[in-house]
């Protein structure tokens, strides 16, 4: 295998709630720092609260790319996500600028680094048929099915886990074959960062990142998220099968709307929040999983208080090499 691009940019990482975007800000107001987006839901417009986007302000503040690209009916994909990418490098590059990936969507940053399988892309048609066997069948049943075309990938995937168990029953019936193999036959070509380029928040306590994470789903639903899903459910051509439906918070509201109508009791509500308080942090246990796999991180705990300085001390040494 041919030695990687080395890609001329720093990445920002690290789970939910750690703190990426009030870093990245910091590092912009001290550099001339552009900020590509490396998160697969501020893609969508009218999805602000539930995503915690940054606000206008703060974008005026720096340039931010990759948000507010797509209508929430539209799919955004890893090999996209690349290639948008490496042309936003290249082209903050030549404004004689850095640029900056910050995101937790580490999809996203694995196919970027590692490359991305060849294959093919979603099918709605096939997708709502398979949720809709699911719903008669319940996902154990549909993962005993995965067992039977795949064993490999039904191997490595739990009951539960209803979106790879169907994408991979989704692969296997477009194609015929496996989802598992694919693996190795490259769409998106591998690349690579400098040393310490890779700049992981990580919690030296995971109770503090819990803390965090309630605070700010507590707060998203003080500044109105339900309305916000009000407003988006109101359109009527979208629904909780869609990608960006089914981002952390947004699927749980959905639920919450369709079982509890549309003015949900108090009872609804503490369930609903107790709901997206648990899921965003399985979505930031997933996060931290990823990112113990990734070779050449550059940890920071997140929740220490010289932290903020240590980083900015980090990439100024970073910089001087990219400059």
């Amino acid at each position: 295998m041919s030695e990687p691009e080395l890609l001329p940019c720093l990445v920002l990482t690290g789970p939910t709630a750690s703190g990426k975007s009030g870093m990245a800000l910091a590092l912009a107001h001290r550099w001339p720092v552009e900020i590509v987006s490396m998160d697969s839901a501020l893609v969508y417009r009218g999805m602000d609260i539930g995503t915690a986007k940054p606000t206008l302000q703060e974008r005026q503040a720096a340039p931010h790319h990759l948000i507010d690209i797509l209508d929430p009916l539209q799919a955004y994909s890893a090999a996209r996500f690349c290639e948008d990418a490496r042309a936003l490098i290249a082209q903050v590059r030549a404004r004689g600028r850095v640029p900056l990936l910050v995101g937790g969507t580490l999809l996203y940053l694995r196919a970027l680094l590692q490359g991305l399988d060849d294959m093919p892309p979603a099918d709605p048609a096939v997708r709502q048929r398979l949720e809709q066997q699911a719903a008669e069948l319940g996902w154990p049943a549909m993962h005993r099915r995965l067992a039977a075309v795949d064993p490999a990938t039904a191997a490595r995937l739990p009951p539960g886990d209803s979106q790879r168990i169907q994408r991979a029953l989704e692969v296997h019936e477009i194609t015929g074959r496996p989802l598992s193999s694919f693996h190795g036959a490259q769409l998106v070509a591998r690349a690579g960062l400098m040393d310490g380029a890779l700049v992981s928040l990580e919690p030296a306590d995971r109770a503090w990142l819990h803390a965090r994470i309630a605070q700010r789903f507590d707060a998203m639903l003080k500044q109105g998220f339900l309305d916000e899903v009000r407003t988006l459910r109101a359109r009527g051509d979208l629904s909780a099968e869609l990608p960006s439906m089914r981002c952390v918070g947004y699927r749980q509201a959905w639920e919450t709307l369709d079982t509890a109508g549309e003015h949900p009791d108090d009872r609804a509500l503490a369930g609903l929040r107790d709901r997206g308080i648990f899921a965003t942090r399985q979505l930031a246990k997933r996060q931290l999983t990823w990112l113990r796999g990734m070779p050449g991180r550059h940890v920071f705990a997140c929740d220490r208080a010289d932290t903020p300085q240590a980083v900015i001390d980090h990439c100024a040494r970073m910089l001087e090499r990219l400059t």
